[in-house]
Formats: C-alpha cells, structure tokens, sequence
C-alpha cells in the first residue's frame, strides 16, 4: 500500500532558525516600530521615557527659546505674529555693553579654572595611581566633592571660609601672621573673588576629571615603561614627559574640552557667592547671569533672553569644534 504523505502546513515565520520576513510596506507603522516578533518592545520600555523627557524638558525649551529670539516678547512666552523683530534681538545683544563684558568675564574666569584644574587633577590622579594601598579610598575622598551640590558649597565659601569679617576662617588665619582682615567677595581692587571662586570650582570638579586621568593612565602598555628603563630612561619626569604625558592625549583632549563647556555654563558659583540682599554686584556678571537678569529681571525680556542664550549656545559650538579641530579630535592616526 502506497504510504500517503501528509505535507505539514508551513510555518508562519519560516522554516526553523530562519528570521521572519521583514515586515513590508503595508504593515502597519506600530509592528514596524517594535519589530519582528515584538523584539523592539523592551528597548522602548526603557528608553521610551528618558526620550520623552528629554523630548518634553530639553529640545522643546530649546526649540522655542530659538522662536521667542526673533520676537519682541516682554513679560511673555506667546507673542503674537504682530511682535516679530527678526535679528533686531541678536544686534540688540551684540550691541550691550553688559553682554560683552559678561563674555570678558567668561574669558577671565576660563584663563583661570581650565589650567588650575587640569594641573591638579593630573597631579591627583600620578598621585592616586602610584599608590600601592589604600588607592579606592584616596580615589573615593578627592571624587566625593563631585556629589555636593554647587549650592550648598558657595553658601560654605561665602559663609564659613571666606566671610569678609574676623570669624572666616581664611581671615582668621591671616590673623593669625598679623595681616589684615580681608573683604573677599566685596573687594574690586585687587579682585580677591576671584581667588574665592576659582578655588570653589576646583574643590568642587577637580575630583571628576582625575578619575579620568586615572583611567587614561590605568590605560597606558607597562610595557612601554619597562621598555624605557632598558633605555635608559629615569623614572620620574623624562618617563612622564615622554611616555606618560603622550599616553594621555586623547584625555587631555576630552578634559580640556570639558572645562571649557563647563566654564561657558558658569552661573550657581556666581550667583550665590556675590549676590546678596541688594542684589547682584555689576562686575563678575558670566553670561548666565547677565541672560538671567535679562530675562527674569524687572523687564523680563525673554526675546533678547533668548537671543543671548542662542549666541551663548553659538560660541560654545564654535568653540567645541575648534578645539576638536586644533587637537585632532577624530582624526585617523597615520
């Protein structure tokens, strides 16, 4: 008798081990959007809301500040069609004395903390890295001022350490070699402020940007060490400067980047460290500052707000790429 061979229905997705077809152009946009077999659906689970609130608090705020620079929009975030300016709100900026001597300012308080910082946190993570024990805890004590807020910190400079009277703590030491009290946040000439602020900023990232000096000098062969000591090389500054430092471009880099961008966005040391019950002083404005007061101040002009924060965004953009160009950031080593 001849065996009847029953032929199995096929299956939906294809034979064994075999993808499912993709999904056409008539399938609807959502099995598109979660893929076949729904294999897309945990990663939108968990990305889907820090694309919202990135979407809702970042990108949307950002795109209507841009709108509201070409608008005359006083005490206002919907101006009507009738208010439009075009670029007057840009030249108006460009043309404030206030403005650009916030961006002196800026230039100032960057010559200032860039190199401070890098060099410290350089010498905190060679420090940290030839430690033979105890290096987690080293590691763990220079990182921890990352986690306080820049709040509470300036509160601590201007209130304990740095108050202008004799119960400061930096007044008190002086006191104690005979020299004269000191008014730090309240003096022009000479600008001690400054000493207050930069110190507040490098006790406050210093710790940051070492762990990524440890990590670049964590990377370096130590075959490229032992190499040189056959060479002849004495360890110290002639290992430093010709293996270890070199070894380190691509952080340097990626640090100096960073402080510059961090620098532009300059605003809580500031703010709560000169400013008192009278308000803010009129010298040491950064940008922020100065766009703060232009758009929340008694005017509340939030066209011109905007206009400062958007060549704010445009110079740091600038800036970026022009540091990325001028170390070869990306660049294919030949």
């Amino acid at each position: 008798m001849a065996a009847v061979v029953r032929e199995r229905p096929a299956r939906r997705g294809g034979p064994v081990g075999q993808e499912p077809p993709p999904a056409g152009p008539g399938r609807p946009w959502a099995r598109r959007l979660l893929g076949p077999q729904r294999r897309h659906l945990w990663f939108w689970v968990f990305t889907g809301p820090f694309v919202i609130g990135l979407t809702v608090f970042t990108y949307v705020p950002l795109g209507w500040s841009v709108w509201l620079s070409f608008f005359e929009a006083r005490n206002t975030v919907t101006p009507a069609a009738a208010d439009f300016v075009g670029l007057d709100n840009y030249a108006a900026m460009l043309r404030d004395e206030a403005f650009t001597d916030s961006l002196v300012t800026f230039g100032l308080f960057t010559a200032f903390i860039v190199p401070a910082t890098y060099a410290l946190a350089l010498a905190l993570a060679l420090m940290v890295n030839r430690l033979r024990f105890a290096q987690a805890f080293f590691r763990s004590v220079f990182f921890l001022p990352v986690a306080c807020s820049y709040v509470v910190a300036a509160l601590i400079w201007k209130m304990s350490i740095f108050n202008g009277v004799r119960f400061g703590l930096a007044n008190t030491v002086l006191g104690w070699f005979g020299a004269e009290q000191v008014a730090w946040l309240s003096t022009t000439d000479p600008p001690w402020y400054w000493l207050v602020l930069v110190t507040l900023r490098l006790w406050l990232q210093a710790g940051f940007y070492m762990v990524l000096f440890l990590a670049g000098l964590q990377r370096v062969p130590p075959q490229l060490y032992e190499a040189a000591a056959v060479d002849g090389a004495r360890p110290g500054w002639q290992t430093f400067r010709y293996i270890t430092f070199p070894q380190l471009r691509a952080t340097s880099v990626a640090v100096v980047l960073l402080l510059v961008v961090n620098a532009f966005q300059a605003f809580d040391e500031f703010y709560n460290l000169l400013s008192d019950a009278r308000g803010y002083p009129p010298y040491a404005r950064p940008p922020l500052v100065h766009l703060y007061y232009t758009a929340l101040g008694e005017e509340q002009n939030l066209g011109a707000g905007s206009a400062g924060a958007v060549i704010l965004a445009l110079l740091i953009a600038v800036a970026t790429v022009v540091q990325a160009r001028w170390f070869g950031l990306g660049r294919k080593e030949g």
